[in-house]
């Protein structure tokens, strides 16, 4: 038994030396320097100890404008984006013919560059001195007035950018979806037909029992890839987000690390672990939910 556990460690010692190397280490080295006031990047020095960092960070108003925004994308887009790619793979399991051709264009979204679909979105909504775009068209030919998605007010730009992050995330979870429902057994729907079930009740009371540890695990990697988004947004807004007001939290860690306002390591560090804490947060209280809604 004392070899097989040898063996068995051995077998593992690649893998936790990469995860040791790449992602517990990063990490520690992160939240060590979030508490180093006043870090410097060239002599890598730091004059004190404390959570200073923790306290601008909370009082930044584009650290704030950040997590308003991101929050806003994580409520809006998760619940939407996974409702409607339920419906649509609800749709293409009772299509038997041209399935698999449904289930690929479902898919080119996921495949296609981000920034190539950020640039189609521009298209469709950025107003031109040419065009108003082909958005606005449609909203003139119903008698409303046009208005600018990409360079307008607050609420068309965070509009514009949920269509967009829904656009892009949908197709993983149809695949996903897809998948669950080919999955449940033909005979739990046949014993509910000869009952005489509406299927309103087989889809409540069978299928979205059947597929609920799928629907957790999107709704869990959602809120995860909501919480990092940053690409989205450059894709329609460019790089200077806080200018646009479109920041998100990891957009804000990069700027301080990089961008207009860069060289700060511990002011972004702090940002890393709050955004840290959140999603670990969020995850937990999912995780308490999932026990008496998910079946496995």
């Amino acid at each position: 038994m004392e070899t097989n556990n040898k063996k068995a460690w051995l077998y593992l010692l690649p893998a936790i030396l990469f995860l040791g190397v790449f992602m517990v280490y990063p990490l520690v080295d992160v939240f060590v320097y979030s508490f180093e006031e006043g870090f410097n990047s060239a002599s890598q020095t730091h004059f004190g100890v404390g959570t200073y960092n923790y306290s601008y960070v909370l009082h930044d108003p584009y650290f704030l404008q950040a997590v308003k925004n991101t929050f806003i994308l994580v409520i809006i887009t998760v619940p939407i984006s996974t409702g409607i790619a339920l419906l649509i793979s609800l749709g293409l399991s009772s299509i038997k013919a041209l399935r698999n051709l449904f289930q690929t264009v479902y898919f080119l979204p996921y495949v296609t560059n981000t920034l190539a679909v950020g640039l189609v979105f521009m298209i469709l909504f950025k107003k031109t001195p040419y065009s108003d775009g082909l958005v606005n068209l449609l909203i003139n030919l119903f008698g409303g007035s046009s208005v600018d998605f990409i360079d307008g007010p607050y609420w068309a730009k965070m509009l514009v950018l949920c269509i967009y992050t829904i656009w892009v995330v949908m197709p993983f979870k149809i695949l996903i979806l897809t998948s669950a429902l080919a999955s449940v057994k033909e005979d739990y729907y046949n014993a509910a037909k000869v009952d005489g079930t509406s299927k309103f009740r087989i889809f409540t009371k069978i299928t979205l029992p059947m597929i609920s540890p799928m629907i957790f695990y999107l709704v869990i990697t959602g809120f995860i890839g909501a919480f990092k988004a940053y690409s989205d947004a450059v894709a329609l807004f460019g790089t200077n987000l806080n200018a646009a007001e479109m920041n998100t939290i990891v957009g804000y860690v990069y700027d301080m690390l990089y961008g207009d306002s860069g060289g700060y390591p511990s002011y972004a560090s702090a940002a890393a672990i709050i955004l840290f804490v959140i999603v670990l947060t969020i995850t937990c209280i999912n995780l308490i939910i999932s026990k008496k809604n998910v079946h496995y």
